[in-house]
């Protein structure tokens, strides 16, 4: 792989209350999913974080989750798939207004949290998501390998897009292992630069017991929430661009 798409969690502040390094990690990421209200951001927040990114010509892609602000979107919801839809399409209008108003535009879309990982197998909330995007417009979804989330994208005429996680512990399935679970954070840099590198370069990465899965991914995720995710974001990139591999987003801003 000689282009790989750096993204990040970013606007997940609420009224007073803040949360990473918005300003800091948009000097590093060529994608930043911007919080839409649901599980963190609010009109101010979304509005600032969008004209950041238009500032440093970073897309902007909208993070759509479960209405969970108590929890932080990351419970399960079982919300009635034509209400989820509708509430996808309620988000993405909300982030896309406030990136206007800023000079960009919403140019993807990625669930957050529980909704992310609930449409890894879960089949009517995976179409409900890729339903609300639809009736947005044509914009690609960002997801794990194999979810049906991006079965459900593509059946939907939208461009599924892959992603992998720097700092993230995997199954031997594939899938990430619980947060409640050993193992399911990677909070050394080194760690991070060793899962980019190899993902980069041979399209592997190494699951918590040790399986080597292949993964085709375009777009590799930190999470702005992470301990010391700026530093393990500047050195994640540095050390690709010196592996040579180019950092841009993997749509046109």
């Amino acid at each position: 792989m000689t282009v790989l798409d750096l993204n990040s969690d970013l606007g997940e502040g609420f009224g007073v209350w803040r949360l990473g390094d918005d300003s800091a990690l948009l000097d590093v990421v060529s994608s930043a999913n911007v919080a839409c209200g649901f599980h963190a951001g609010d009109a101010s927040t979304m509005r600032r974080v969008c004209r950041l990114a238009a500032e440093r010509g970073v897309a902007v892609g909208a993070q759509v989750s479960y209405r969970d602000l108590a929890g932080f979107g990351r419970r399960f919801i079982d919300v009635e798939p034509a209400q989820l839809a509708d509430e996808v399409l309620y988000q993405i209008g909300a982030l896309d207004a406030c990136a206007r108003a800023s000079g960009t535009r919403v140019s993807y879309v990625k669930p957050h949290g529980a909704l992310y990982n609930a449409t890894m197998r879960h089949a009517g909330q995976a179409k409900a998501v890729a339903e609300g995007v639809r009736a947005f417009g044509s914009l690609p979804v960002l997801g794990l390998p194999g979810s049906r989330l991006l079965a459900a994208a593509e059946s939907a005429g939208l461009e599924p897009v892959h992603e992998a996680f720097a700092d993230r512990g995997y199954t031997a399935a594939g899938t990430l292992v619980p947060r409640s679970e050993p193992g399911a954070l990677l909070d050394s840099t080194e760690a991070a630069v060793r899962r980019a590198l190899r993902l980069a370069s041979q399209g592997e990465l190494v699951a918590v017991d040790g399986t080597v899965l292949r993964i085709a991914a375009r777009s590799l995720c930190i999470h702005g929430d992470t301990p010391g995710a700026v530093d393990m974001a500047r050195t994640v990139r540095a050390k690709l661009l010196a592996a040579g591999c180019a950092v841009q987003s993997f749509v046109a801003v």
